[in-house]
């Protein structure tokens, strides 16, 4: 089994980020950069800890972030085909 199977198996759930921040160049401008790992909501401590690192080491201001995250891993659906069709 994957790394990332365990964590799932251990509640981390694929967290998605994006991030809003003024350009430091350009105050006024706002720049858009997605974040996605492996996370446990809803307190997200990967996410926190990215972005602390982010509001002390880098110079861009966060405007807003925006969070979603995907459901519990669980078993794969399948269904039958009732008809199919091939072209050439």
């Amino acid at each position: 089994m994957s790394d990332d199977a365990r964590k799932q198996m251990a509640g981390y759930r694929l967290t998605t980020a994006e991030i809003l921040y003024h350009m430091p160049d350009h105050p006024s401008i706002l720049q858009s950069f997605v974040w996605q790992r492996l996370d446990i909501a809803p307190h997200y401590p990967r996410l926190q800890k990215f972005l602390d690192f982010w509001t002390h080491n880098l110079d861009g201001k966060l405007h807003s972030v925006n969070v979603a995250h995907a459901g519990p891993m669980t078993p794969n659906r399948y269904r039958h085909v009732a008809a199919s069709s091939l072209l050439h």
